[in-house]
């Protein structure tokens, strides 16, 4: 046999190769229920197929041997009938047609002929009649007409796969999205014909397809094509597996939609949910209090990943220091860096200023140029040109180039019309590049964050400078006096800035003997200011007099009657090393407490005296023991008092705290603080403790 009888005996491959093997039979001549009817000569029956039996109702031994024509045909048409038969036998030429069959059971049928004459090998001649029922044919024939149609004109692009998801056809509609000619399909594969599509998620998908028969429907895949290959577009796919009468699988028909322009409104949409979402953020997590670094961090944190992999926060060192922030043509940039934020990106975290770091940038660095101008640097793929315009230092450079620094942003922080600094951004794992909004949202978050910086700058200038007043009107005093080592503390408050009134005082005395004071004038601000540097000074004058600790608060008591109706607390204690004892009044203030070797810490029970001011109230002095090795804490409200707890809880825990081994004073006051006073106290704090050492 040669190659081309082999390929006339078997059907064509999916690539137009030979198939090798048997061939699954075809139901659709199953469905069309063709008959087979050989006719001798003379028109008798010689051959009945099983489907005739079927179609018009004679059994084999019924119909074999007898002339068609009686058999099938009513009388009115049996003349043409023998005519047709006559010709075709004659002349040899097919003849098709339809005619009315008489069916076994009495009744008739539209049936299709197709007839033709045989010559066997003897010269004898036959006439083969295939036959099948009209309305059969009718049906298969509009199908296929509706089918070829609805192919042929749809707007959706359709194709037909075989099992090795060649392309077997395309419609007109495809090869206009494809961009390539019907032809240049067939018998390829999607990568073959678009190799700039995702093609192996959707043969991935159509093999799933052709192998459960579960159609997928509304695949997204993205790519470009021959049509339009300088855009991406975007097409839902959906597949279904195609199968014949019998239950063959024949291959996979596919259908594809563009939906580009959805596909860009939901991106669009969705980054517009993202924007909102982000600035919701924004609006919640910056400026929840008003320290400076705080707010600056929650800035980054709310930049990084959301909008870029690493995020700084720089300022103006003229604007921290509060001074002016104009910067001129080829003046530097000095930038002291709050906060920097980065997701998994160490090379371009060591590459930016460490918060608190200040750093001057030269006036052609991008930074400098944003914070100069006011307005944002955009560069959307950075080049390597780029970088010593963007980093601090060459070593800054190289740790950029390595972190894969290729898109950087910085917009500036402007609050009511000064720039404060800029919001520096750089993306490295995100592999797309800043757009104008990304630079849209940048500024959003920026402005949004200048001002909680810029009122969060002015009122840490504020607090330091109470801070630095009210540190001003406290004493300095020397670690030991009069026998005792002295550690003292003032911790100003956490949430306000204006200056507070409490105090506190080591005071020599005549004989050897010292005075310690605390106090806490109620209330905030200048008045308690001045308030309590007027009572520290008349403590001071009346001490000088080694009045009674009671006569010596009588004093202050008037005195405080007659500054603006004000009202303090005070503790008075003057400890004399000879008698190893210490003579203590108290008006109105938390009493202190006392630690002695072997022993558990103590509050002292002294009478508790009216605040000063009150006036007319009488005070008592208490004696107490103060022996050598012996400690005094004395204390304002501030350190234990909060609002979530009873107020002795908080003693016991102060208590609790001092009962421990012998610490340094100075270990100890910091203790104190460190565990006992909250940071969003709105009290300062004044702590003092005194030991009593031991005679030479």
């Amino acid at each position: 046999m040669t190659e081309d009888d082999e390929r006339r005996t078997w059907p064509s491959g999916p690539a137009g190769g030979p198939v090798r093997g048997p061939v699954q039979p075809s139901g659709l001549l199953d469905v069309l229920g063709v008959a087979s009817i050989v006719l001798d000569n003379e028109g008798r029956i010689v051959f009945w197929s099983p489907q005739a039996e079927e179609l018009f109702g004679y059994p084999a031994q019924e119909a074999l041997g007898r002339y068609a024509a009686h058999l099938m045909i009513h009388e009115q048409n049996a003349d043409l009938v023998v005519k047709l038969f006559a010709d075709v036998m004659e002349t040899g030429e097919g003849w098709a047609g339809a005619f009315p069959v008489r069916h076994k059971d009495g009744t008739t049928k539209l049936v299709e002929f197709r007839n033709m004459r045989l010559l066997d090998a003897r010269g004898d001649t036959f006439a083969l009649g295939l036959a099948a029922d009209q309305s059969t044919v009718r049906r298969l024939e509009r199908d296929v007409a509706l089918a070829t149609r609805m192919v042929a004109q749809s707007p959706i692009g359709l194709a037909v796969f075989d099992t090795d998801l060649r392309y077997v056809s395309v419609n007109p509609a495809l090869e206009r999205l494809n961009g390539v000619p019907a032809e240049e399909h067939i018998g390829r594969r999607i990568v073959e014909v678009l190799p700039d599509v995702d093609a192996d998620a959707v043969e991935s998908a159509a093999r799933r397809v052709l192998e459960t028969g579960q159609p997928l429907i509304d695949q997204k895949t993205m790519g470009r094509t021959p049509a339009d290959p300088h855009q991406e577009h975007a097409w839902s796919v959906s597949l279904y597996r195609l199968e014949d009468a019998l239950g063959n699988v024949l291959g996979v028909a596919c259908s594809i939609v563009d939906v580009t322009e959805q596909h860009r409104a939901a991106v669009e949409a969705e980054g517009a949910r993202r924007h909102l979402a982000l600035v919701a953020d924004a609006s919640a997590r910056i400026g929840t209090t008003l320290d400076l670094d705080r707010t600056a961090r929650e800035l980054a944190e709310v930049a990084v990943p959301a909008l870029a992999d690493i995020a700084a926060v720089d300022l103006l060192e003229a604007v921290v220091q509060g001074r002016p922030s104009t910067l001129g043509p080829a003046e530097a940039a000095v930038i002291r860096a709050l906060a920097v934020q980065a997701d998994h990106a160490p090379d371009a975290l060591r590459a930016a200023d460490p918060p608190g770091e200040v750093a001057s940038y030269a006036p052609d660095r991008l930074v400098t140029e944003c914070v100069r101008s006011g307005r944002p640097v955009l560069v959307a793929h950075v080049e390597a040109a780029d970088l010593p315009r963007i980093a601090r230092s060459p070593e800054a450079v190289e740790l950029l180039t390595r972190a894969g620094v290729h898109s950087y942003l910085a917009v500036p922080l402007i609050a009511r019309g000064e720039v404060l600094g800029a919001l520096d951004l750089k993306r490295t794992r995100n592999p797309l590049p800043f757009t104008e909004d990304d630079l849209l949202l940048a500024r959003e978050l920026a402005s949004r964050a200048a001002v909680q910086i810029d009122n969060a700058r002015w009122y840490q200038n504020a607090r330091d400078t109470a801070v630095t007043l009210q540190r001003s009107l406290l004493p300095s005093h020397p670690p030991v006096t009069g026998g005792l080592e002295v550690a003292s503390r003032y911790q100003p408050a956490g949430a306000t800035a204006e200056v507070g009134g409490d105090w506190f005082d080591v005071i020599p005395l005549d004989g050897g003997k010292t005075a310690l004071v605390v106090g806490d004038v109620m209330g905030s601000g200048l008045n308690a200011a001045a308030t309590m540097g007027r009572l520290r000074t008349a403590t001071n004058t009346l001490a000088s007099l080694d009045l009674d600790p009671a006569r010596l608060l009588e004093h202050l008591d008037r005195i405080t009657e007659g500054l603006d109706h004000s009202i303090a607390t005070c503790v008075y204690v003057v400890h004399d090393p000879e008698t190893r004892q210490c003579r203590i009044a108290n008006a109105g203030h938390l009493p202190p407490a006392r630690l002695r070797p072997g022993r558990p810490p103590e509050l002292l029970e002294l009478p508790t005296g009216a605040p000063l001011g009150v006036g007319g109230v009488a005070f008592s002095t208490t004696t107490v023991d103060l022996e050598p090795g012996d400690r005094l804490v004395l204390y304002t409200d501030g350190l234990v008092e909060t609002r979530q707890h009873p107020l002795d809880e908080r003693l016991d825990a102060l208590l609790a705290l001092l009962d421990g081994p012998d610490r340094p004073l100075e270990e100890v006051c910091d203790l104190l603080l460190r565990t006992l006073h909250q940071p969003d106290n709105s009290d300062d704090v004044a702590l003092l403790i005194a030991r009593v050492q031991t005679p030479d």
